[in-house]
């Protein structure tokens, strides 16, 4: 789900709309997104993938203006074929040299329509964030509020802020304070993940500025593979879908014509 609300927000969409009955599990037991009803698309303008390098400003994503035959981001160790360079050099013999810190991450991408501004209420009830039920107009961390939405449904079986009815649904959302049920008992990295992700304010919302970059680096995902997500073989494979034919002797067959 965090990558394909990232993929949306790169083309510069927001969802608005997640829930469990607009998750499709594919044969192959990946997931993907359906109806598209109430998505917002984005001007080009307000769309702006960025990447973020450690402890550097933002830098604008790379254009593909690199003809064929030319690779983009070419360095020495690139350019120089093994065979040149000796691999064990007598004045310069090789030392074991720890790693800096300042390497472990590299630059990271940023796909957030940071600009966006909507004043519709639209959504279902039970999923709507704090600034779509006030009227204060939302953007994109309206699809991570959703998403903490649908990670504590997954879990708990309940949407957290539900009342019954519609009108009290929209009151918790906006005065009620998050509460975990005692059972079932579930990881406390899920707890805080749903909890960053359900905060009223869209501004202190986990990513509500970083967007999924900030929510893949949090504990709950630990080794998750995100580059290799999709060559991952999912927890769960549906099976085969097979039709079984019931005979039933009480019933003369009738012949069908087709047209």
């Amino acid at each position: 789900m965090v990558v394909a609300l990232e993929y949306l927000h790169m083309l510069g969409i927001v969802y608005r709309d997640l829930k469990p009955e607009n998750v499709l599990v594919r044969s192959d037991g990946h997931i993907m997104l359906t109806d598209f009803d109430l998505s917002l698309k984005c001007n080009e303008s307000t769309s702006a993938p960025q990447i973020i390098s450690n402890k550097k400003p933002l830098l604008p994503a790379p254009q593909n203006i690199y003809p064929i035959h030319q690779l983009p981001f070419i360095s020495s160790s690139c350019i120089i074929p093994n065979c040149i360079v000796p691999a064990v050099s007598c004045f310069h013999p090789k030392r074991k040299r720890k790693k800096k810190s300042s390497h472990r991450g590299g630059p990271e991408f940023v796909a957030e329509p940071m600009d966006v501004r909507s004043m519709s209420f639209v959504g279902t009830h039970e999923y709507l964030a704090p600034e779509i039920v006030s009227g204060e107009g939302h953007g994109s961390p309206v699809d991570w509020w959703t998403l903490g939405i649908f990670m504590y449904e997954l879990f708990y079986g309940v949407t957290p802020f539900q009342g019954v009815d519609h009108e009290l649904t929209l009151a918790n959302i906006v005065a009620r304070a998050l509460e975990f049920p005692k059972e079932p008992t579930i990881p406390t990295a899920a707890k805080d993940l749903i909890h960053q992700l359900l905060v009223k304010d869209p501004a202190r919302r986990l990513g509500s500025t970083m967007g999924a970059s900030a929510i893949k680096h949090h504990p709950f995902f630990h080794g998750v593979n995100w580059a290799l997500l999709r060559c991952t073989t999912p927890p769960y494979v549906p099976p085969p879908f097979r039709r079984q034919v019931v005979a039933d002797g009480s019933c003369p067959e009738t012949p069908v014509e087709y047209y």
